[in-house]
């Protein structure tokens, strides 16, 4: 088997499967380091019930859809407490957007299909995908999942919706040993390239390295020696808006996919 990767050390920062991404590396020839910046992610029951509850009471103009997994979270929530036709309904009657094919997939599944989605994945391309369509002064659901979107929510502030935000998960930061081990190890470049799977571990990581005054060094070897990677273009705008431009992102949303781009990166440049 080719080892593209031989003699590269990669971190990975991303907690789910990775012991099977450090196994693709050490076949690809490479060390891994699995570096955890993320900490769990968890549901927030109160929360996400109260906000079902004021959707069905005050149905919105449009409903908005970043995430499939998190539309599923609704959707299982709404059958607990027995509200899952009614919302459906609601959906079916109310415009859709929709972030990315795998929330696309979510709703399809439902038997709801969106009028607006993005072309690329991105905030940016759903933002564009709305030129032709009047949202000005209307209610808005905005689904999100794990943290805030700025751009997206700018964007609808400008628009003077009338937006309800509903977050049903919501990431917790990791311990700040495996921060400050990441850290040092990009700043000395004791790895050869880091490996992002969302967009929150780079903002953990990012206020970390601000809180200790070590930004720019961390910025300095992301824009230079060190290889940064991002799982799917969700993932790479997190970086590029913090002025970080990944090297690496593969066009198959997959970490799998990722890791085979990198490993071609290191073969084409010897």
């Amino acid at each position: 088997m080719a080892q593209p990767m031989k003699g590269k050390v990669i971190a990975l920062t991303g907690p789910r499967k990775a012991t099977d991404m450090a196994k693709l590396v050490e076949n690809m020839g490479g060390t891994p380091l699995i570096r955890p910046a993320q900490g769990t992610v968890f549901l927030d029951d109160e929360a996400l019930r109260a906000s079902i509850t004021d959707w069905v009471e005050h149905p919105p103009d449009w409903s908005l859809f970043t995430t499939g997994i998190g539309f599923e979270a609704i959707m299982d929530m709404a059958e607990q407490m027995g509200v899952q036709e009614k919302l459906l309904q609601i959906l079916q009657n109310t415009r859709i957007a929709a972030r990315g094919y795998k929330t696309v997939n979510a709703l399809k599944k439902r038997g709801l299909k969106p009028l607006v989605r993005d072309d690329d994945g991105s905030t940016a391309g759903l933002i564009r995908a709305f030129e032709g369509y009047d949202i000005q002064g209307k209610r808005v659901t905005l689904q999100l999942h794990g943290e805030s979107a700025p751009q997206l929510v700018a964007w609808l502030q400008e628009k003077e919706t009338q937006t309800v935000q509903i977050l049903p998960y919501k990431h917790i930061p990791p311990e700040e040993e495996e921060l400050g081990l990441l850290l040092s190890e990009i700043i000395r470049h004791q790895v050869d390239a880091v490996a992002f799977t969302s967009a929150p571990q780079f903002r953990f990581l990012a206020e970390y390295a601000r809180r200790k005054e070590s930004w720019e060094p961390l910025a300095a070897a992301l824009c230079g020696p060190v290889i940064v990677c991002a799982v799917g273009k969700v993932t790479a705008q997190g970086l590029i808006e913090e002025g970080i431009e990944p090297q690496v992102v593969p066009e198959e949303e997959r970490m799998g996919s990722m890791l085979v781009a990198l490993g071609r990166y290191f073969a084409e440049r010897g």
